[in-house]
Formats: structure tokens, C-alpha cells, sequence
């Protein structure tokens, strides 16, 4: 399957997005995970999704965002959200080893939200950056600027890996 720069399909549910990126992962997964740069930029990756979250449970930001949902009614991964993600990176997801879901846990949340949070791995941006202000509130200056530098770092190689990714795509037959 042959992906161009509108491979983000807007129009498209969640599920079909989900499928698309199953089937670019079933036909081309193997010779992206065989390519030296997209190797190396998914094994960087995973190590800044690690520092990211470990960072955001030393701070509390998981605890914080699991009270809101489960406490106060609600979280900011409301349904909808799901419509930022396309199959590239649902992709690389899946080149991650994340299995992506096929049901919604609940209607008013996120399709990708699960009962124990994202079931990704590789966030949308605004899904990676949003902090609410009573977080932010409650974050000192340089907790706040310590969470803004991994989450940059993990940003900076996803971008790079989702280039990467996408030129791969369109030059594969």
C-alpha cells in the first residue's frame, strides 16, 4: 500500500485509520523495522517515551490526570481526540509493539483511551503537551520546564521518525 503526503485522512473513522495502519504494518513493517534510520529513530524513541512518562509519574501528572477521570467526572482525552491520529502514526505504534484497540472503552472519552490510560505509545502532539491549568497550577517552574524538555525530545524524534516513515512509504512499491 502506497501512502502520499495526504495520507492523513480526516474523512476516515478511527477504525478505518486502525485498519489502514495494520495493513501498511502487515506489508511494510518488516522492511521498516529492517531499515538502520527508522530502526534507530524507533529504539530513540522508545527510550523518550520512557524518559517522558517516568517523568510524569515522579511528578505526579499521572496520578492527577487518573483522579480527574475516575474522581471528578472527566479528563481532557475526550471523544473526538481519536481524529488527530493518522495511520502513519498509528503505525508507528504498531512498529512500537503496541497493540491498538478495536473497541471504545467509553463513548464520552477518547477512542485510544483505555481503563489504564493512552493505549499508545506515540501521542498526538496535543495529546503530549496539554497540560491543564490546574497542573500547571500545581507543577513548580522547574518541574514544568524539566516535563516541557522530554516531552520535547519525545516530540522531536517522533516528527523525525514520522518523516521518515512517510518518505519510506511513498518510495516502497
Amino acid at each position: 500500500m502506497q501512502t502520499s503526503d495526504d495520507s492523513y485522512s480526516p474523512s476516515l473513522s478511527i477504525s478505518e485509520k486502525i485498519d489502514r495502519a495494520i495493513t501498511l504494518h502487515s506489508t511494510q513493517g518488516s522492511s521498516l523495522r529492517e531499515d538502520p534510520t527508522v530502526d534507530a529513530l524507533i529504539r530513540r524513541l522508545n527510550r523518550n517515551v520512557e524518559t517522558t512518562r517516568e517523568t510524569m509519574l515522579r511528578l505526579g501528572v499521572v496520578a492527577e490526570c487518573k483522579h480527574c477521570e475516575e474522581e471528578e467526572g472527566g479528563s481532557c482525552c475526550g471523544a473526538g481526540i481519536e481524529n488527530r491520529y493518522d495511520e502513519v502514526l498509528l503505525l508507528m505504534n504498531l512498529l512500537l509493539g503496541v497493540r491498538l484497540p478495536t473497541l471504545q472503552q467509553d463513548q464520552s472519552s477518547c477512542y485510544l483511551l483505555g481503563k489504564d490510560g493512552c493505549t499508545l505509545m506515540v501521542r498526538h502532539v496535543l495529546c503530549v503537551n496539554y497540560l491543564c491549568s490546574k497542573l500547571r497550577d500545581k507543577l513548580s517552574h522547574e518541574e514544568l520546564t524539566r516535563l516541557q524538555a522530554c516531552a520535547g525530545e519525545e516530540l522531536d524524534t517522533g516528527f523525525i521518525l514520522y518523516e521518515t516513515i512517510k518518505k519510506r512509504l511513498r518510495v516502497t512499491p
